[in-house]
C-alpha cells in the first residue's frame, strides 16, 4: 500500500496530466480552439498565447509532455520520464504561484506528486548529483 501510495498513484497522476496537456496542446494546433481551458488570467492568457504563436514552442512543448507522461502512465524509464518533464512542472509551477493564482492547487499537485517521484526515483538521479 505505502508503494502505491508513495510511487504509483503519483506517477499515474502525473502521467495523466502530462498526457491531458498535450492532447489538448495537439488539438489546439489542429483546431486552434482548446478541448479544456482552466481559468486562466490575462497574463496568463498572453504568456499562454506567447508560446503558441512562437512557431515551434508549443508542439516540442507538447511532444516533450506526451512523452513524458506516457512514460509515467506506462511505467516505461519512468525516472527518464519524470526527469523529461520536470522543467515543465517548474514553469507551471511558477507560472501559477507568479501570474495565475487560481492555477495554485494544480502547482501544489505537481510539487507533491514530483517531490513523490524524485524521492522515490533518488538512487536513479545519484549519478547526476555526484
Amino acid at each position: 500500500m505505502r508503494n502505491f501510495l508513495m510511487v504509483t498513484l503519483p506517477r499515474i497522476v502525473l502521467g495523466l496530466l502530462f498526457i491531458v496537456s498535450a492532447v489538448d496542446g495537439f488539438w489546439w494546433l489542429a483546431t486552434g480552439t482548446h478541448l479544456i481551458h482552466p481559468p486562466t488570467s490575462e497574463r496568463g492568457l498572453i504568456f499562454e498565447a506567447a508560446l503558441q504563436n512562437s512557431g515551434f514552442f508549443w508542439p516540442f512543448l507538447k511532444a516533450v509532455n506526451l512523452a513524458g507522461g506516457l512514460s509515467l502512465l506506462f511505467n516505461v524509464v519512468p525516472a527518464f520520464g519524470l526527469a523529461l518533464i520536470a522543467p515543465v512542472m517548474a514553469v507551471i509551477v511558477l507560472f501559477h504561484f507568479a501570474i495565475n493564482p487560481a492555477g495554485i492547487p494544480v502547482a501544489i499537485i505537481l510539487i507533491v506528486a514530483g517531490g513523490l517521484l524524485v524521492y522515490a526515483y533518488r538512487e536513479r538521479y545519484a549519478a547526476l548529483l555526484r
